[in-house]
């Protein structure tokens, strides 16, 4: 069920393609926290759907084939 984490990763990027030129504007500190913390979330969604796509974990319960022959 690769096709999910695709579209996951297609919607991270869409997510960021619309954020990227927002974060430059931001001049309170409050601003930078939340993009600061808006970024690390982003690496960390990606980084877990690539891990996934890559096969380096286990894909989430949802997603994992059930054997229902017995």
């Amino acid at each position: 069920m690769h096709i999910y984490t695709i579209l996951r990763l297609l919607l991270t990027a869409f997510f960021l393609y619309f954020s990227w030129p927002f974060i430059p504007y931001a001049i309170a500190p409050v601003e930078k926290i939340f993009w600061g913390s808006w970024l690390l979330f982003f690496l960390f969604v990606t980084g877990g759907n690539l891990a996934t796509f890559l096969n380096l974990c286990d894909p989430p319960a949802l997603e994992q084939a059930h054997d229902h022959t017995r």
